[in-house]
């Protein structure tokens, strides 16, 4: 169940997020919709719009080891045999500001034998005359290093033509290929030559993706001096051929970018979107270690996006 939800409104753009997951159920623009929304009150199929933390993807068998101590944690995607992204999409997240336009939303992860770490963390929505901003901050308010990760889950609506007549542009080199049973991280390569090479904006036609994207090109940072280090962003950009479109941009936190085009089985309806998810780190990393955030205890990591009509 949704739970409480929350309303935000500024000029153009109306959104509606859910207190179960922080999920944003609904974006509109104009009164088009710019994500795949879901009903009020009822359950919230595909995690559309949850802040996914604090891993995002999939931990192969629920098993990592961290620290040199192995653990084990639920697992929740039995078809793989896997444990789905985290603990933040089934928690009821607290109220802890609103106004017309924004609403912050918090909630706990508490220790469990699996991840017997303490987190708080704060989702922040606000829309302006760009689209809707999210910044999630995560602080360690425990004892223990933590290992953690972040991303969003919005499945993104160019407009009303299917999905494969969309165009899409995505600003990265690499993909990282996967298993096809379980979609297990296998070796990252490079997109050239690859049907993932959506560098240059083309029709998606009928290529299934459900794949990590990393090497990224973000903006230039904004003191111009070129070292990569400042506010630079990169964007998708996903079109209707009738003219629509939806964008959402990310900053430098999320150096990888989670795809699919929502290829699902009966009774879940197929390809209703594309799902667009910056992750702080790919596929596995609490096994793997890379861009893995090690939180240290009172340390705190955020990070940041925006969705906005194309």
């Amino acid at each position: 169940m949704t739970g409480a939800e929350y309303g935000l409104r500024h000029g153009e753009y109306t959104a509606v997020i859910a207190a179960r997951g922080a999920a944003v159920r609904e974006l509109r623009h104009r009164g088009r919709d710019l994500v795949v929304p879901f009903p009020a009150g009822g359950p919230n199929p595909d995690h559309r719009g949850v802040v996914v933390a604090p891993w995002p993807n999939r931990i192969p068998d629920g098993k990592y080891t961290f620290g040199g101590v192995d653990y084990q944690v639920p697992v929740n995607e039995p078809g793989r045999q896997c444990a789905l992204h985290g603990f933040t999409p089934e928690l009821d997240w607290r109220l802890e500001s609103r106004t017309e336009s924004a609403v912050a939303l918090s909630c706990a992860i508490e220790p469990t034998p699996g991840y017997p770490f303490a987190l708080s963390i704060t989702a922040c929505y606000r829309l302006d005359g760009d689209g809707l901003h999210t910044t999630v901050t995560a602080a360690n308010v425990g004892e223990r290093t933590a290992p953690y990760g972040v991303c969003p889950h919005p499945y993104l609506l160019a407009g009303p033509a299917p999905l494969d007549e969309w165009s899409l542009e995505i600003p990265a080199d690499s993909f990282l290929e996967v298993t096809p049973d379980r979609l297990l991280p296998v070796a990252v390569r490079p997109v050239e030559g690859h049907e993932y090479d959506f560098r240059a904006a083309r029709v998606i036609g009928s290529t299934e993706i459900d794949h990590a994207f990393t090497d990224i090109v973000f903006d230039d940072d904004d003191d111009g001096d070129g070292d990569g280090d400042g506010d630079g962003q990169a964007r998708v950009v996903v079109r209707d051929p009738g003219g629509t479109g939806v964008g959402m941009a990310w900053d430098r936190s999320c150096a990888w970018l989670q795809l699919y085009t929502g290829d699902t089985e009966p009774p879940l309806p197929t390809r209703p979107g594309l799902a667009v998810e910056p992750m702080s780190c790919p596929p596995d990393a609490f096994n793997t270690g890379t861009d893995l955030v090690r939180l240290e205890p009172g340390a705190s990591h955020g990070a940041s996006w925006c969705i906005f009509a194309a």
